[in-house]
């Protein structure tokens, strides 16, 4: 009997399949939801990169501004030749 249900359900299938125009494609649900996850992965990138854009500075501190520029030799852990470097700090 399983295979006269099969052959039923294409005889009622096939009329419908010459119904679809071939030359219309549509992407269908499966393109929306594929579309509707990648704009919220942007819209989550987005976000993210605005709260790690928000915490920089792109100002150098007053003090480093005008050592630089008197020229002024700076004192200080790893500034002169054969001390140690101090890690970066971040």
């Amino acid at each position: 009997m399983p295979d006269m249900s099969a052959s039923l359900a294409l005889t009622h299938l096939v009329p419908l399949a010459k119904e679809v125009d071939e030359n219309k494609v549509t992407p269908g649900v499966l393109g929306f939801i594929v579309f509707a996850v990648m704009a919220l992965a942007v819209w989550g990138l987005m976000k993210s990169m605005n709260r790690h854009m928000g915490k920089v500075t792109f100002e150098q501190d007053p003090e480093d501004r005008t050592a630089a520029s008197d020229g002024a030799d700076r004192t200080g852990p790893g500034s002169g030749s054969g001390g140690k470097a101090a890690p970066a700090k971040g």
